[in-house]
């Protein structure tokens, strides 16, 4: 199936990808145009812009969390349907393993090349050039001139590259700004004025040969994505959690879901119901409970002071029914959390020890944990560390290594309680999923 299809890249991170990608994802899908966006990498933040731009589920891509099977069904399937496929990179454009390079070779991605001009003339020439060359038979759409001074700095930097490269250059407009913060950007839900700062950045955009170009003429830029001859199953075998109810944690304080987490809960027979730790006073009826990431820093006196909820949990707990917490949802579960600024706030006190939050990243990377039904792939990335009397029960490990004492991310247990900074990819491996949601005593030798 051809369809038109742009990875979004740039020389490095903070170049104003994730900006264009959802204006031009906006831009098309206000000419009432079918538009599907993807984020290469594990990232949570950016595709919520992008699904306020599109309109549409964002899915993450990713050459060995989510595998090339998994990537090739996913846009095969968004072909079959969209006009327009989108995928931002991750970091700059050769950085990671895999990066945005290999995910755009291996699909034949035409890459466009976003970068910051704010700071440059004939160099960005210099740099695109590198960027396009840098590898053998690297697709290519060309490059987009950000953050631009002047009509007379955009004419110098056009005047750099090869007139077949230029898709135009986009001015510095604080309108059209996306806010960030320590993780990243904020969340979009909780900018209020989050759709005017994409329309400004579409209409910015539109003014760009990139935003001029017609359906016809993305065509320059089809790609033929072909179904993969052996579908990515999410079949647990014997193994389901038919007529299972899981409660899921979902406000501000813990955001970080993946869609194809909820897919693969409901497709293992799930009842999905959501509730905020922020607002509500009890837990849902439900067998088990996941408390994803997010930001319980930055909520952590609004969350302490939820005592009603913290006792419906603990009943919850009292029930041996299985509780998965994910980084965020795993700091709230502590005594205590210390802010940057020292301040110390009492939490659920559910698990022994405290939470202190740092300035700088405590670990970043790809990470798998290994259970007793397989392998589930995910990610780690938190400003936290913590201090606890509990014992790992297990430990997560980096791509193609094994799990060893002091590396990568603690498991703790303690009842039906799991927790770990690891976040997982639910489609990995569904039958660890079941596993997560069901009492540890059922799958003891």
């Amino acid at each position: 199936m051809k369809t038109p299809a742009i990875l979004v890249a740039a020389p490095a991170s903070g170049q104003g990808k994730t900006t264009i990608t959802s204006a031009l994802a906006r831009l098309h899908t206000r000419q009432g145009r079918r538009v599907r966006v993807f984020k290469c990498g594990p990232d949570f933040l950016d595709p919520c812009w992008h699904t306020l731009a599109s309109g549409t589920p964002v899915h993450q891509l990713d050459l060995w969390m989510t595998g090339e099977t998994d990537c090739r069904e996913r846009l095969h399937a968004a072909a079959l349907e969209a006009d327009l496929i989108l995928v931002e990179g991750v970091m700059g454009l050769f950085d990671g393993d895999p990066s945005a390079a290999d995910l755009a070779q291996r699909f034949g991605l035409p890459v466009l090349a976003v970068m910051d001009a704010s700071a440059m003339a004939g160099t960005f020439g210099a740099l695109a050039f590198g960027l396009q060359h840098y590898r053998p038979n690297m697709p290519w759409a060309g490059v987009l001139a950000n953050r631009v001074a002047s009509e007379r700095h955009a004419v110098m930097l056009q005047g750099s590259v090869t007139a077949n490269q230029w898709m135009g250059a986009v001015k510095r407009n604080a309108a059209m700004t996306l806010p960030e913060r320590h993780l990243g950007l904020t969340v979009a839900t909780e900018v209020v004025d989050a759709m005017q700062r994409l329309d400004a950045a579409a209409d910015a955009l539109a003014t760009t040969p990139l935003g001029q170009m017609t359906l016809e003429d993305l065509q320059r830029w089809a790609v033929d994505f072909v179904a993969p001859e052996v579908a990515a199953s999410i079949s647990p075998g014997l193994l389901t959690l038919h007529g299972k109810t899981i409660a899921i944690a979902r406000d501000a304080a813990f955001c970080f879901i993946y869609a194809a987490n909820l897919d693969t809960l409901r497709a293992l027979g799930a009842e999905l119901v959501f509730f905020s730790p922020l607002a509500d006073a009890a837990l849902p009826a439900c067998d088990a409970l996941w408390i994803p990431g997010g930001y319980p820093e930055l909520h952590a006196q609004t969350l302490a002071a939820n005592t009603a909820l913290q006792g419906s949990l603990a009943a919850h707990i009292a029930a041996d029914k299985p509780v998965w917490a994910e980084c965020g949802g795993m700091m709230v579960l502590f005594d205590t959390l210390v802010t940057v600024d020292g301040q110390r706030h009492a939490q659920w006190g559910l698990l022994p020890g405290e939470v202190i939050m740092h300035k700088r990243l405590a670990a970043l990377g790809p990470q798998q944990l290994a259970l007793k039904h397989g392998s589930l792939r995910g990610h780690t990335f938190h400003y936290s560390t913590t201090a606890t009397p509990l014992q790992p029960v297990a430990r997560t490990s980096r791509p193609n290594t094994t799990p060893a004492p002091e590396a990568g991310e603690a498991l703790w247990q303690q009842g039906a309680v799991r927790a770990s900074y690891f976040h997982a990819w639910f489609p990995s491996c569904p039958g660890a999923v079941v596993e997560l949601f069901s009492p540890p005593g059922i799958f003891r030798s």
